[in-house]
């Protein structure tokens, strides 16, 4: 008999098969990528992709042949890889997950787009210099957010929200800013945005399954054993089942990666917030001191920058990582 799927307000009705044998090319070896987020996992095959890419912008591509993989395998920015990236006819369509929040989205599409629009020019052997137009794919730019802080469905960051204000003197020329981009964050924790899980199953099931281990976690379990627990009940929802039963270690070790990295940034904001309630509110040394530890940690060396000139901005960061109350 066939094994029915569990359906929405638990499951979306989607009849649609997806493949989750997650061998997305053939010679490609598990160990290989063992260190990529389980999102990235999933959707490294094509036919996922494919799906996902329907389920947003209302298409219906059927063949994989038309879809290039374009991810940028080998570039790490920040400490981050790109997630996934791929050509489709005319659109360039770049996809991230984040389990933390992060603003700074729009600064690092900017970098990947650059570098996917150079490998673009170059393996078409356009030339920039010539008088003819060169037509470039739309740059689609989507952010797949399922962290433990409350978000928005939807919300969309703009690079130009980061720029410093330039005031005009007089009468000269006030420029507008050169550069923008813009990232479509969508929230995929469980019961969010419905209408994108109904028409993209293996993404509900990814929430569902993060869902299941957050639950397991409430309930008192370590994270090895809520992980652990997921995987065992999952399978028989009909929940990912093949990429369970086949890469389980795998999968618990992606997920405790994340974990761990999601666990260490909260620590980082809460014990900033506890030494303030302890000490009472800091000096401003301890405060400089503590805000740029977090900026490096974080890699947010523009802000941190800033901070040292913006009297207000470097407020707003104190704030934000629990340094003042």
């Amino acid at each position: 008999m066939e094994k029915k799927h569990k359906s929405y307000e638990q499951k979306p009705h989607v009849k649609k098969r997806y493949n989750s044998s997650l061998t997305p090319d053939k010679g490609t070896h598990v160990q290989r990528i063992h260190k990529d987020t389980l999102f990235r996992f999933i959707f490294r095959d094509k036919t996922n992709l494919l799906q996902l890419y329907n389920a947003l912008n209302g298409s219906d591509y059927q063949d994989e042949k038309q879809l290039t993989i374009t991810t940028l395998e080998n570039v790490i920015y920040l400490g981050y890889k790109n997630d996934v990236s791929f050509l489709l006819e005319s659109v360039l369509f770049l996809a991230e997950h984040q389990s933390t929040w992060n603003p700074n989205m729009p600064l690092r599409g900017v970098f990947y787009f650059a570098r996917l629009y150079q490998d673009f020019v170059t393996e078409n052997g356009y030339d920039l210099y010539k008088t003819t137009l060169i037509r470039l794919p739309s740059p689609q730019y989507v952010v797949f957010y399922n962290g433990t802080e409350d978000r928005p469905e939807r919300e969309i960051l703009t690079l130009s929200a980061s720029f410093m204000t330039v005031e005009s003197a007089g009468d000269s020329l006030a420029i507008e800013p050169a550069l923008e981009c813009k990232a479509l964050v969508l929230n995929i924790n469980y019961g969010k945005n419905r209408w994108l899980m109904e028409k993209c199953r293996p993404l509900w099931e990814y929430s569902y399954f993060i869902h299941s281990i957050r639950e397991n976690l409430k309930a008192g379990c370590s994270p090895h054993m809520a992980a652990d627990l997921a995987v065992q009940h999952c399978p028989k929802e009909g929940i990912l089942e093949d990429l369970l039963r086949k890469h389980r270690k795998e999968v618990v070790g992606m997920f405790l990666e994340e974990y761990d990295k999601e666990l260490h940034e909260r620590t980082i904001r809460r014990e900033g917030w506890e030494d303030g309630q302890r000490n009472g509110q800091k000096n401003g040394l301890d405060q400089a001191f503590e805000l740029t530890r977090c900026l490096l940690e974080a890699d947010r060396l523009e802000d941190l920058r800033r901070s040292t000139k913006d009297k207000k901005f470097r407020q707003k960061l104190l704030k934000e990582y629990g340094i003042l109350k």
